[in-house]
């Protein structure tokens, strides 16, 4: 019999009828879902799901996720039988989410994508729940524009019409830090407090670190990760797991879930899971590694054994399109305070504009691979970016690149005849550039421009001025993974 790794959660005995499978099932289970993706549309889902659910009564609730301009993700539980008979008409209060429609306008709808439901373990999430994503409609039924999920969908469909996926695998670091809920209870004198001395490679099999590590593991394999390693990161208490790469969208979905499960994996063991890009001074900070590939009628079109770092034209092309738009991208891929003390060049910090297959200070490397594996590295990611609008804007950035003309491209690959520049060192340097940026206006529309300006800039006027050699209550309090209405009224 497949015994889950979890206590699982206490509950009332008349809910012990509620589903909960072994997580060897639910891996064959959420696999063959995935599998599925590659040839079944969002309404074949729906018609086999909703039959499938509605006729098991071990189902008591969908969970239905969505994230704001900023990445938080939001969760609702829905009862199963009033989502199957009232899923044309979803709505939620707009106003309550950050970034999104004013209170004079506030109901928005959610449009459910089928192509993105998963069977849960139950010692995470509860019993008897499934789960899956949304897109976020306005008013009349259309795609709100400040949900970027629905971008990079639309994005995804018109890349398809050429054959085309964006193939994308995400290498997520985070901290376990001693204690619950620690970033709500910040105290910048006293800091926070590492739960593991362990570093790169080396802790005990039984060390709180790796336990938190194998449990995470088995939680992400069960979801149908497909997972490939994972390991305790260079700085101590620090955590990565690599998985297999899915296509933007789906890559993007499993850094949410990622790191909601992570969360509260940690919070079973006592602790509190970060994603705060340098939680602690002094050690390395937590990145979100991006690696990106671009296949095209199932080839991977950035591969070219004769090629400079055996990267095809294709793909160097695409590589230089995201240099060149660095400065704009930054405040979005880095998006809040503390993300900039990660970019401390004394601790591996990826910063430099430039492409390296070696040299890890490089905004983009290049790792060694073959016809299969060959792909770009984007090393600024930080893990607490929206991984629906980073993407977004930095694909699109690439492929401005791979399509550029003679002209245009050879200004853009002018970049590597100039001294190497760095990217901003604080955010409002960041955001200085960000305000300025036509690139990012003309690619995600000036009203989604100004609010997510005006978040980032809200936030930076609550924090240090300088970030000194102490991490700040503000950066953290006001963080947007962190922050509450209690937290934000305590300014």
């Amino acid at each position: 019999m497949d015994i889950s790794p979890f206590q699982a959660t206490p509950r009332r005995k008349e809910s012990a009828t509620f589903k909960e499978i072994s997580y060897s099932e639910l891996e064959e289970m959420n696999l063959k879902l995935k599998n599925d993706r590659k040839t079944k549309t969002n309404e074949q889902f729906a018609v086999e799901l909703r039959k499938k659910i509605a006729g098991d009564d071990g189902i008591k609730a969908v969970t239905v996720c969505f994230s704001d301009l900023e990445g938080k993700l939001h969760m609702l539980d829905y009862n199963k039988k009033f989502l199957l008979s009232s899923e044309s008409n979803l709505t939620f209060d707009g106003s309550s989410i950050r970034g999104f429609s004013p209170q004079h306008a506030s109901d928005l709808r959610l449009g459910l994508d089928w192509t993105s439901f998963y069977w849960l373990p139950a010692d995470v999430f509860g019993a008897g729940k499934v789960l899956m994503f949304a897109f976020v409609l306005a008013q009349d039924g259309t795609p709100y524009e400040s949900d970027f999920r629905g971008g990079l969908a639309k994005l995804s469909k018109e890349l398809a019409k050429q054959n085309m996926t964006v193939n994308l695998a995400p290498e997520i670091e985070g901290f376990i830090l001693q204690g619950e809920d620690m970033e709500q209870h910040f105290d910048e004198k006293t800091g926070f407090a590492l739960a593991s001395e362990g570093g790169y490679y080396n802790v005990l099999p039984q060390d709180r670190l790796r336990q938190f590590i194998d449990r995470l593991a088995e939680a992400t394999r069960a979801m149908g990760f497909e997972n490939e390693k994972d390991h305790p990161e260079v700085a101590p208490s620090q955590f990565e797991t690599n998985y297999k790469y899915t296509d933007m969208l789906h890559a993007a979905d499993y850094i949410q879930l990622y790191k909601i499960v992570a969360r509260q994996i940690a919070k079973s063991f006592g602790l509190t899971a970060s994603f705060l890009p340098k939680p602690v001074a002094g050690i390395n900070g937590s990145g979100m590694h991006s690696n990106i590939s671009i296949s095209q009628k199932g080839k991977n079109i950035f591969y070219d054994a004769k090629g400079k770092h055996f990267l095809s034209e294709t793909a160097h092309k695409f590589l230089t399109g995201i240099l060149y738009r660095a400065n704009d991208l930054c405040l979005i891929i880095n998006s809040s305070v503390n993300a900039y003390r990660r970019l401390d060049p004394h601790f591996e910090a990826p910063n430099e504009i430039k492409m390296s297959p070696s040299d890890r200070g490089s905004m983009i490397r290049v790792p060694l691979g073959n016809q299969n594996s060959a792909r770009i590295e984007i090393r600024t990611v930080a893990p607490d970016a929206n991984p629906y609008l980073a993407y977004y804007v930095a694909i699109r950035a690439g492929l401005a690149g791979m399509k550029a003309d003679t002209k245009t491209y050879k200004e853009m690959s002018s970049l590597y005849t100039k001294p190497i520049k760095k990217l901003p060192g604080n955010i409002y340097e960041a955001i200085d550039l960000f305000r300025k940026s036509t690139f990012i206006k003309d690619t995600i529309g000036v009203t989604n421009h100004d609010k997510f300006l005006a978040l980032k800039e809200a936030v930076a006027n609550r924090s240090p001025l300088e970030l000194g050699t102490r991490i700040k209550n503000g950066e953290v309090w006001f963080h947007h993974e962190v922050r509450n209405q209690v937290l934000w009224g305590a300014f």
